[in-house]
């Protein structure tokens, strides 16, 4: 059956959301459709709005979610009517080159980079005033009901809040998995976050269940130390307090830079910036923002000529299918908190008033 609900459609490049009546049509064979119960904000949605992520419109965006599933296509096997999951926007199909690799996770089935915007087989599942919508990294949250390939989507423990662990189908996983899984940080080691957002601190997180002694936060917005060093931040930086480069700043700061840093904004000045922070000759730094469309980077090579490395991260590194209810299961036992990230609760037809929240930092 075509399920008719509710949706924010957004048909063009900076403009508002727009909360539309959509049909959904029936998940075809391995896929699967879920009804949204929540769905976080991310920063990569808004890059959609602003046109620093290219990808087609009309479009439902939405990528951090939990839900439960309404109903299967032909041959979904793993998963049930009822079953609570999270869809994930990098899929594991389990037959790709970098599946198969122990060191890999990003799935050659994501959208991400290909801008898309459809199912596997080439079409999409949404209609709205006679138009075909486009999907958002092959999950699309932002309604009421969606439909995902059997790839994209993790069934979670039955217990697990939702309203909470949807977190993890984006900026926690990502900013916790790019310190404990990409980065590997070692116990007793200094770690440098640039930019305290959600996934920010998902990463001040990461460093502290790691075991790093010196987590230093660094944000232009002074009112998020409060909440960086709640979650584990030793040492709060504001830029904008200092006439000299930020990475001089940490290099000062630490005897000649941190073990590792991360990027978590998504500025080519600030990934320059964390690169140098590092030290010299062994310090890593990894890029966890998404970085802006059309632009590149500068750098002095001599910088990683003297053995620093610099790494991306995509989704923390882990393995979405195989990752995702381990960090649900990890959140039941309390392995680490969800709810200091969770500023705001809104009803979902109020969505623009959440970007506007998250445009002015709060």
């Amino acid at each position: 059956q075509v399920i008719k609900c509710k949706a924010a459609v957004l048909w063009e490049a900076n403009k508002p959301f727009s909360i539309e009546e959509v049909e959904v049509a029936p998940p075809k064979e391995h896929e699967v459709r879920i009804k949204i119960i929540t769905t976080g904000i991310c920063r990569s949605d808004d890059h959609v709005v602003t046109g620093a992520l290219v990808m087609p419109f009309p479009i439902i965006l939405g990528h951090e979610a939990a839900g439960v599933v309404e109903s299967v296509g032909q041959g979904v096997t793993s998963i049930k009517p009822g079953d609570k999951v999270i869809p994930l926007f990098v899929p594991q199909c389990g037959e790709c080159k970098t599946c198969l690799n122990t060191k890999g996770n990003l799935c050659s089935k994501t959208d991400l980079g290909t801008s898309g915007g459809l199912m596997p087989d080439g079409t999409t599942r949404f209609t709205c005033k006679g138009k075909a919508i486009y999907h958002f990294l092959g999950t699309s949250t932002f309604t009421e009901y969606t439909v995902v390939h059997e790839s994209a989507v993790a069934k979670i423990d039955s217990a697990a809040p939702l309203e909470k662990v949807c977190l993890i189908g984006c900026g926690f996983s990502t900013g916790y998995g790019a310190a404990v899984q990409t980065a590997k940080v070692e116990p007793g080691s200094t770690c440098a976050v640039f930019g305290l957002g959600g996934v920010g601190l998902s990463v001040i997180i990461g460093c502290k269940v790691a075991g790093a002694s010196r987590i230093i936060a660094v944000d232009i917005n002074s009112d998020k130390f409060a909440k960086a060093k709640e979650l584990g931040a030793t040492d709060c930086v504001n830029p904008k307090d200092f006439n000299k480069p930020i990475h001089e700043v940490l290099m000062e700061m630490t005897g000649g830079g941190v073990d590792y840093s991360f990027e978590v904004i998504g500025r080519t000045d600030t990934m320059t910036a964390a690169l140098a922070c590092c030290q010299n000759n062994y310090g890593v730094s990894v890029i966890v923002g998404v970085p802006p469309a059309a632009q590149k980077i500068t750098f002095d090579p001599m910088l990683l000529f003297t053995g620093r490395s610099w790494k991306g991260s995509v989704f923390g590194g882990w393995k979405s299918k195989d990752a995702v209810p381990k960090l649900v299961a990890d959140y039941m036992k309390k392995k680490f908190v969800l709810d200091p990230l969770i500023t705001h609760t809104l009803p979902w037809t109020k969505i623009n008033e959440g970007f506007d929240l998250l445009r002015t930092g709060k």
